[in-house]
């Protein structure tokens, strides 16, 4: 007969290496199962690698929420652990009068969510702190920064491991079932399919959350939320970066426009844009490059033809009925011990330490 084991967590990227590492810390024994042969192989390797504010986020969501609350834990992480970082803040930028609304409204909004040290900058003042940039006012938030995304799962996975957790790669949920007062079902494919019986499961499976779901007889049907890819194509600069900080446009439907980042090297790079997709596909078509060029010179008018080269692509797993993130419990599907993680999207880097203490409550 199969032991029963404490938790079992679907996924390892950033979110799903955060929550098995709070489980562990528990003293539950803890497994975290991987479809693929390396952490952090999805959406939480193809991002911007930014340390959010807490800015835009509705009132009251969970992502309003976590992500101030993850914002401060991750940087206490980070200094903890070593993790590269930089607090390098940003400018959300009005290029034209008609935005100026929308820039007011975005400060009282992030004011809503506890994000009290945005600054208003006038025209001159934003040049000042950045020459290259045309605007008409901007908002500066200082506590926005950015990350090394694999070191910090690398710091993770090691706190993981330290506290007894154990990882299987190429081992993909394939099937299972939940039944009134018994452990859960997991069925494991890969080179030696096997099954887990487990007290408590985490679906953090990202993109896959609703397919492995699916698998899991005995849930609602209905609780499993209908979801959209959100394609985001990313592009670097040739040559030198004109900015010290990362400058953002004022929101558009479906994402933050397309904005510039920058690495810990110092290196830019401009996204995402939003391409809605039916299936995976992380190809960066270069014919897109016309559309960011308009874009960027919104702000950044001196952006030299030829200076953009296609980069990386990644997908944000979005819910078709739903901007926020989704931490669903027994509650809603039915299912005692189990959570799924639905739409953990941006900022779902930031947020991962808050969603695991989050996750951890759930289960408790």
């Amino acid at each position: 007969m199969t032991d029963t084991i404490d938790c079992v967590v679907i996924g390892a990227g950033v979110v799903g290496l955060a929550v098995a590492r709070a489980c562990a810390r528990q003293g539950w024994e803890t497994v975290l199962v991987e479809a693929e042969n390396a952490i952090g192989t999805g959406t939480s390797s193809r991002n911007s690698e930014v340390i959010h504010a807490g800015i835009y986020y509705a009132r009251d969501s969970l992502k309003a929420r976590l992500c101030v609350e993850g914002k401060r834990k991750l940087y206490a992480y980070c200094e903890e652990k070593g993790v590269a970082y930089r607090r390098c803040g940003k400018l959300i930028v009005a290029t034209g009068e008609s935005q100026l609304d929308a820039l007011r409204a975005i400060r009282a909004a992030a004011a809503a969510n506890g994000v009290d040290d945005l600054a208003w900058l006038t025209r001159e003042e934003a040049l000042a702190k950045e020459p290259a940039l045309d605007c008409v006012a901007a908002l500066e938030s200082p506590s926005t920064g950015i990350v090394d995304s694999h070191g910090l799962m690398l710091a993770l996975q090691g706190d993981f491991e330290a506290a007894g957790g154990m990882i299987a790669f190429c081992s993909p949920v394939v099937g299972g079932a939940v039944r009134a007062g018994q452990p859960i079902l997991l069925e494991v494919g890969g080179a030696e399919p096997t099954q887990l019986l487990a007290t408590r499961v985490v679906n953090s499976a990202g993109l896959y959350a609703q397919q492995v779901a699916q698998t899991l007889r005995g849930i609602r049907a209905a609780s499993i939320l209908p979801w959209r890819y959100a394609k985001g194509n990313y592009y670097s600069l040739a040559g030198a970066a004109p900015f010290s900080r990362l400058v953002y446009p004022v929101p558009e439907p479906g994402g933050l426009g397309v904005h510039l980042t920058l690495d810990l090297g110092g290196q830019a790079r401009f996204g995402p844009d939003v391409e809605w997709i039916d299936a995976i596909d992380y190809t960066v078509d270069p014919r897109r490059a016309e559309h960011f060029y308009a874009a960027i010179r919104n702000y950044w008018p001196a952006l030299p033809d030829g200076a953009l080269l296609p980069g990386y692509a990644g997908i944000r797993p979005k819910l078709a009925q739903s901007g926020d993130f989704v931490i669903q419990d027994a509650g809603e599907h039915g299912a005692n011990g189990l959570v799924n993680l639905y739409g953990i999207e941006s900022p779902g880097l930031t947020a991962s330490l808050a969603i695991a203490d989050e996750v951890v409550e759930r289960l408790r």
